[in-house]
C-alpha cells in the first residue's frame, strides 16, 4: 500500500490553510422563479499562512456580500474586498484588504442566490401530477459527488468534514425537512410563509447534507432499538411506503447488532423523489429515492420491484454506518463506500428474506457484471487514481460496486464470518466520525483474523482485471484427484499479453467443492501456478473449483472435470450458483477463444431439466450474448435461433403461463423471465402470440386485473403483443403510458414500445424520448427498447443519436453524466462489427463527451471484443448446418 503522501499526489484541493468546523446555512426557496436566497455562515480556522484570500468551492451560485469576523474578537466585520468565480474550476475566492488573521477562528458570512435547477443536481426542483391531476413543484438535493457547491459555498471534500445547522424558510402549506430532526417552527409574519430549524447534525462530509422542501404523507413505525423511521410518500399513496419502512426498520435494527454500533441520529426519512438522476441517495438520516425504488403499489407490485425495493433499502442503510459515520478520505477508495454497500445490501436482505436465496443470485448478478466489465482493458482498478474530483463521476460503475462488493464477499469466506465481523466493528470504532483509506480496513481484518490480509487484497483492489485459472494438469485415482492450476490475466476478447502483463498475478484462495458438499482445506495461489488435491468419496466422482463462487475469478477445467461434472448437473447435488457459473465461464472462455463454441452447445445439452431461477439467469445470458454476436451472420442465426426456441419451449412446458401455489419467490421470476425469452426467441409461436394477445385484452379491459397479466411478465407481453401487430397495436401499448398511476407501471412502456416491427414506428419511440413528456430521469428506456429490438433496431437508434446528438447534449449535459452515460450505452451499444467500432469512436471524437469517456471507450472495446467473436464463431463448427441439426 502506498503511502498517503504517495496517494495524494497530483490530487486538486483547495489549501489547506484553513479548516471548516462548522456551517450554518439558511435556504429560501422561491417557487415561482425557481431561485433560492442563501445566507451562510461558516466557523473556520485558520494555521500560519493564510494571506487575504477564502477560496472555497461554488458553482453556479451569484454572491452579494461576504465578510468575517474573529471569533473572540472585537466583533467588527471585515468585508470582501473582490468576489471571483472561477467557473471552469467552480470554485470562488473572498479577497480581503489585509492579512487574514493566522492561527484564529473565524465566522465567514456569505449572502447570495442560486437556482433550482431541473438537472437533478444541487439543490433542483421536480414536477410531479398529484392525485387530482393538477401539476405540482417540490424541491430536494443531491450533492454527490460534487454538487454540495451547487447550492452553498463550501469545501466540498469529503475529508473536510463539519456539523450542518440548517434552517428552511418554505411556503406555508408545505413540509419541509433535513438530515436531523426539527428544532424550531415559526409562521413568518403575513402568514404566507414559515421557518423551520432543525437540530445540529453530527460530523459529515458535505456531499451528504439533505434537505426536501413539498407536499407528502407519510408512513412511520419504530425499530425494536427506538429509532423512528418515515417513508415520505406524495399525498394520497401513503399505502406505497409499507413495504420500504418494513424493510428498513428491520435492516436498521441487524445493522446495529452486526456493527456492534448503534445508528447514530435519532431518526431515519425515507423520501421518494419525482425526478431522480441515481436510483438513491444516502444522505445521514434522511436517504431520498427514485419513486420506483422506494414506493411499492401493494396491489400490483412485482416480485422482481419487491427485490429491488428491499436491496436498494437495505443498500442504502448501509451507507449510514459504511461511508457515513466511516468516510473514505478522497474518491480514489469510493469502493470503501459502494463496495462494502453492495455486500450488505445482499447481506441484509438475506436476513430479511433468506428464501430469496440473495448469494445465489449475487453471483449471476453483481459478480456477473463486475466480471463483464472487468474483462476489458479499458477497465480501472478497484482503487482507481483521481486527481480532479470530477474524474469521479465516471467510477460510479460495475467496479466500484460489483466487484467491490465481490471483493469484500471473498474476504469473508476467506476469513470467516466472525473475524470478518470483529475486524468491522474495529474498524467502525476506531475511526468513527473520521475518514479512513482502504489500507485501515485491512489492518481492522489483520488485526481480528491473524492472516495476512493487504498481501491477500492488494492484488485484488490495486490492479486491473481478475485471473483464469486453468487446470494444466489432472491426476485422478478413486479416492482423490491432483490438479495443477495456472493462472493468467483472463481478457474478453483473448487478445494476447505482452511479457509484463504475462507476469500479472493474484493471491487466489483455491475453495473447492464435490458431492459431498464445499471441502474444508483452502490454498492461497501466490504463483503463477499450484497444485490441489481433493478427496473423492465415489471413483467416478467429481470436483469444481472456486466452490460458491467466493472469488471473482474464472476457471478453466478440462474435458474430463466437465464429463464428471455432467452428473452433477444432470442429478442437480452441484449446487445451483456453481451449475450457472459453469456456462457463464464457459461463454466468457469461448469468447476469449480459450474454449470450442462446440463444447459449450454441447455442456448446455446437460441442463435439458433444469428449473432452477438462479441458473436460468446464467442460461438467459448466454443466449441473449449469442443472440446479439449471431444476429450478424443471418445463417447462423437463423439455426442458432430455432435452438434457442426450443430450450425455452422446454422451459415453457416446465413452468407455463399460470401461477402456482408452490411458485415461491424464486419461482414468480422464473415465469417472468421465461416469459421475457418468449419475447425474444418464440414470439411468432402460434400460440405465444395468441396467449399474449388474449392476456393484453383482458388487461385493456381492466388494468387492475393481476391475474390476466402480473407486474413481472407486463413488459413482455406488451414486447410479443407489438412484434405481432402494427401502429393500432403500437397506440394501444402507448397509451397506458398516460394512463398508468405509478412509474413503475409507465416503465413497462419505456422498455417495450421499441420491439413494434416497423421501423417508422420505432423512429416514432426515439422522437417521443425527446418530447419532454417523458422524465429526464427515464428518457434513455425507450432509446435501449429499440436498440435492442433487432438488428435494424441498432442501426436507427445510433442513427437517431447522431443526428440528434445536441439536442440530447442541451437536455442532459449540465445534469449527472450517468444519463449520458446511459443515453451512449442505449443508442451505441449492442453492435458487433470493427467497422461499428470506428464509426462510434470517430463520432465521439468529433463530438466529445469528456465525462463519459470511460463508458464510450468500454463500449467500443466490446464491440470489438464482439466482432472478434462473430469471427471465431464462422471459422467453427457453429457455421455448418449439420453442426445444427444434430442438436
Amino acid at each position: 500500500m502506498a503511502p498517503t503522501s504517495d496517494k495524494a499526489a497530483g490530487r486538486v484541493l483547495l489549501p489547506a490553510s484553513i479548516t471548516p468546523v462548522r456551517y450554518d446555512l439558511k435556504f429560501a426557496p422561491n417557487f415561482d422563479d425557481f431561485t433560492f436566497a442563501g445566507v451562510t455562515a461558516i466557523e473556520l480556522t485558520t494555521t500560519a499562512d493564510v494571506g487575504r484570500e477564502i477560496k472555497m468551492h461554488a458553482k453556479e451560485l451569484c454572491f452579494s456580500t461576504a465578510s468575517y469576523v474573529v471569533k473572540g474578537g472585537d466583533g467588527m466585520a471585515t468585508e470582501a474586498e473582490e468576489i471571483a468565480v472561477n467557473t471552469k474550476a467552480t470554485t470562488v475566492a473572498f479577497r480581503f484588504g489585509q492579512d487574514i488573521p493566522p492561527n484564529a477562528t473565524l465566522i465567514l458570512s456569505v449572502e447570495y442566490t442560486g437556482f433550482l435547477n431541473n438537472k437533478m443536481a444541487g439543490f433542483y426542483r421536480s414536477g410531479y401530477t398529484n392525485i387530482h391531476g393538477e401539476t405540482k413543484v417540490m424541491a430536494s438535493t443531491q450533492f454527490e459527488s460534487l454538487d454540495a457547491r451547487r447550492a452553498f459555498p463550501c469545501w466540498d471534500e469529503p475529508a473536510r468534514k463539519a456539523v450542518f445547522g440548517v434552517t428552511l424558510v418554505v411556503p406555508i402549506h408545505m413540509d419541509a425537512f433535513s438530515n436531523m430532526p426539527e428544532l424550531s417552527h415559526k409562521t413568518l409574519p403575513g402568514g404566507k410563509k414559515k421557518e423551520l430549524a432543525f437540530l445540529d447534525s453530527p460530523v459529515m462530509s458535505t456531499y451528504l447534507l439533505a434537505f426536501c422542501v413539498g407536499e407528502f404523507d407519510y408512513v412511520q413505525a419504530q425499530t425494536s432499538h427506538g429509532v423512528l423511521v418515515r417513508v415520505y410518500t406524495p399525498p394520497g399513496k401513503s399505502d406505497t411506503g409499507a413495504f420500504a419502512l418494513d424493510c428498513a426498520t428491520k435492516s436498521l435494527d441487524a445493522y446495529d447488532d452486526f456493527f456492534g454500533i448503534p445508528y447514530p441520529l435519532p431518526k431515519l426519512d425515507m423520501v421518494a423523489i419525482p425526478e431522480f438522476a441515481a436510483g438513491a441517495m444516502e444522505n445521514w438520516g434522511l436517504v431520498t429515492y427514485r419513486e420506483v425504488d422506494l414506493l411499492i403499489d401493494p396491489t400490483k407490485a412485482s416480485s422482481n420491484q419487491k427485490q429491488r425495493v428491499c436491496t436498494v433499502v437495505t443498500h442504502e442503510l448501509a451507507h449510514q454506518w459504511f461511508g457515513n459515520l466511516v468516510t473514505m478520505t478522497w474518491w480514489d477508495d469510493l469502493w470503501l463506500n459502494e463496495g462494502f454497500a453492495s455486500w450488505a445490501e445482499n447481506w441484509a436482505a438475506d436476513v430479511l428474506f433468506p428464501q430469496w436465496k440473495m448469494w445465489d443470485q449475487f453471483t449471476t448478478g453483481h459478480l456477473s457484471s463486475a466480471m463483464r466489465l472487468d474483462a476489458l482493458k479499458s477497465s480501472h482498478p478497484i482503487q482507481v487514481p483521481i486527481h480532479h474530483a470530477e474524474e469521479v463521476e465516471e467510477v460510479f460503475d460495475a467496479i466500484s460496486y460489483c466487484k467491490g462488493g465481490s471483493v469484500v464477499k471473498m474476504a469473508r469466506a476467506v476469513l470467516g464470518m466472525k473475524a470478518f465481523q470483529a475486524g468491522l466493528g474495529t474498524y467502525m470504532k476506531r475511526h468513527a466520525y473520521g475518514n479512513t483509506e482502504t489500507y485501515d480496513l485491512w489492518k481492522a481484518w489483520e488485526e481480528s483474523s491473524g492472516m495476512p490480509v493487504p498481501e491477500m487484497m492488494a492484488s485484488w483492489t490495486e490492479q486491473m482485471g481478475f485471473p483464469l485459472v486453468t487446470v494444466t494438469g489432472e491426476s485422478w485415482s478413486d479416492d482423490k484427484v491432483t490438479l495443477e492450476l495456472e493462472q493468467e490475466w483472463f481478457l474478453s476478447d483473448g487478445s494476447p499479453l505482452s511479457a509484463e502483463e504475462q507476469a500479472k498475478k493474484w493471491c487466489i484462495p483455491i475453495m473447492t467443492c464435490t458431492a459431498e458438499g464445499t471441502q474444508g482445506d483452502m490454498i492461497f495461489m501466490r504463483e503463477k501456478t499450484a497444485s490441489v488435491t481433493v478427496p473423492l468419496s465415489t471413483p467416478g466422482g467429481w470436483v469444481k473449483l472456486n466452490a460458491g463462487q467466493d472469488v471473482p475469478m474464472r476457471v478453466k477445467p478440462t474435458s474430463e472435470m466437465i464429463d464428471r461434472l455432467g452428473a452433477g448437473i444432470k442429478c442437480k447435488t452441484l449446487p445451483a450458483a456453481d451449475r450457472a457459473v459453469l456456462l457463464t465461464d464457459g461463454y466468457a472462455l469461448v469468447k476469449a477463444g480459450k474454449m470450442q463454441p462446440e463444447a459449450l452447445i454441447k455442456l448446455l445439452a446437460n441442463y435439458t431439466d433444469e428449473d432452477d431461477y438462479i441458473v436460468w439467469c446464467g442460461i438467459a445470458d448466454i443466449l441473449g450474448g449469442l443472440d446479439t454476436v449471431m444476429c450478424d451472420d443471418e445463417a447462423m442465426s437463423a439455426n442458432f435461433r430455432k435452438l434457442a426456441k426450443k430450450i425455452v419451449i422446454g422451459l415453457y412446458g416446465k413452468v407455463g403461463w399460470e401461477s402456482k401455489p408452490t411458485d415461491g419467490h424464486l419461482g414468480v421470476l422464473l415465469r417472468g423471465m421465461m416469459i421475457g425469452l418468449l419475447s425474444t426467441f418464440c414470439y411468432d409461436d402460434g400460440d405465444v402470440a395468441a396467449e399474449a394477445a388474449r392476456r393484453f385484452g383482458l388487461f385493456q379491459q381492466n388494468h387492475a386485473d393481476m391475474a390476466a397479466l402480473p407486474s413481472d411478465m407486463r413488459s413482455s407481453v406488451f414486447k410479443i403483443y407489438l412484434k405481432s401487430g402494427g401502429v393500432e397495436r403500437y397506440e394501444e401499448v402507448k397509451s397506458y403510458f398516460g394512463q398508468a398511476t405509478d412509474n413503475a407501471e409507465r416503465k413497462h412502456v419505456l422498455a417495450s414500445l421499441g420491439h413494434s416491427i416497423d421501423p417508422k414506428l420505432k423512429l416514432r419511440t426515439l422522437e417521443w424520448t425527446l418530447s419532454g413528456e417523458i422524465k429526464l430521469q427515464d428518457f434513455f428506456y425507450p432509446m435501449g427498447s429499440v436498440r435492442s429490438s433487432s438488428r435494424e433496431g441498432r442501426e436507427i437508434a445510433w442513427t437517431f443519436y447522431q443526428n440528434n446528438f445536441q439536442a440530447i447534449k442541451d437536455m442532459i449535459g449540465s445534469a449527472n453524466p450517468s444519463l449520458m452515460d446511459a443515453a451512449i450505452v442505449s443508442c451505441a451499444g449492442g453492435f458487433c462489427s470493427n467497422e461499428k467500432a470506428g464509426e462510434i469512436e470517430a463520432f465521439f471524437k468529433s463530438n466529445p463527451v469528456p465525462k463519459s469517456s470511460r463508458k464510450i471507450q468500454q463500449t467500443v472495446e466490446n464491440m470489438r471484443a464482439n466482432a472478434k467473436f462473430l469471427e471465431l464463431l464462422q471459422a467453427s463448427d457453429l457455421a455448418k448446418p449439420e453442426f445444427w441439426s444434430s442438436m
